[in-house]
């Protein structure tokens, strides 16, 4: 059996997809996952299942839609993806960084380096962000409400599915595998 972590995008954001987290891990037991467990109200979930990751994430999808009637991206990852969001992340080896302004962006599928390029990144320097497979760490100049370079954009410009998560999740939520 293993632990997969399910990012869902866009639920309990100003006032739509909403969903109580104890529905959902009650759905979600409800449906034969075992240990399911939550962290904050914006949708990351982890359950133990004997499934692989890309069925957990397409069996947690259809259910929300059957149960709640939201339409939510769901991405899977494992303890090892969150693992590499602190080994690859080349913000962190900058010296005094401000880790408020670091954010991961979790996409459906692998991504090549060169779609750096795609994103247009210039546009929005001072912001920064550097591709490492299915992730894009993303450092912000002011903060993550003040740019124009989000996860709606990310999508549209790679045409992709993408969570966002800032650092602290991030960090918080190896913690959590941790616990197992």
């Amino acid at each position: 059996m293993a632990t997969h972590l399910a990012l869902l995008r866009g639920i309990n954001v100003s006032g739509h997809n909403m969903m109580k987290m104890e529905a959902l891990k009650t759905m979600l037991e409800n449906i034969g996952f075992q240990n399911v467990r939550t962290y904050l109200q914006s949708g990351n979930v982890f359950v133990d299942s004997e499934e692989e990751a890309s069925k957990v994430g397409f069996i947690i999808k259809q259910e929300i839609f059957k149960v709640f009637g939201h339409e939510v991206p769901t991405i899977v990852i494992t303890k090892k993806d969150l693992e590499l969001c602190f080994e690859n992340n080349p913000y962190l080896k900058e010296k005094d960084i401000d880790t408020k302004k670091l954010y991961v962006a979790f996409v459906s599928t692998i991504l090549k380096k060169e779609n750096i390029n795609d994103l247009k990144i210039s546009q929005f320097k001072p912001d920064e962000a550097s591709i490492d497979g299915n992730r894009i760490f993303i450092k912000y100049d002011i903060g993550a409400g003040k740019t124009r370079l989000e996860g709606k954009y990310i999508e549209k410009k790679l045409n992709v599915i993408v969570t966002m998560r800032n650092w602290n999740t991030v960090t918080n939520l190896l913690a959590m595998y941790a616990e197992n």
